[in-house]
């Protein structure tokens, strides 16, 4: 059974980086050739996507992102990474894990990231 676990949320200032991490238990050979992306959610909005990173290391970002955030992968292990800067309030939101496509089996319980000054 997969369990990805997120980290590395806080409150932080407008302009300011953060950098999450997803550890991932129970994958092994199969994870490494999985997709893999980072979501987020707001109360009262869909879980959108962020970023994602292929197996091969193939990156792409959502327009209101991009150029702020990097999304990054060590298979040997088994971690995802989202390094974010420039920080807007407009991203505030928990954020999640998991492969592209979804799997529902694979949500964990996120990682809440809160920019306010």
């Amino acid at each position: 059974q997969v369990h990805l676990v997120e980290s590395g949320g806080g409150l932080v200032q407008p302009g300011g980086s953060l950098r999450l991490s997803c550890v991932a238990s129970g994958m092994i050979t199969s994870g490494v050739s999985m997709a893999m992306a980072w979501y987020r959610q707001t109360p009262g909005k869909q879980r959108e996507l962020v970023a994602f990173i292929s197996s091969g290391g193939y990156t792409n970002y959502a327009e209101s992102v991009k150029g702020r955030f990097a999304i990054s992968r060590d298979n040997a292990k088994n971690t995802l990474l989202l390094q974010m800067n420039n920080l807007k309030p407009d991203d505030t939101a928990v954020y999640y894990c998991n492969s592209l496509p979804i799997r529902a089996g694979y949500w964990g319980p996120g990682t809440q990231v809160t920019v306010s000054s």
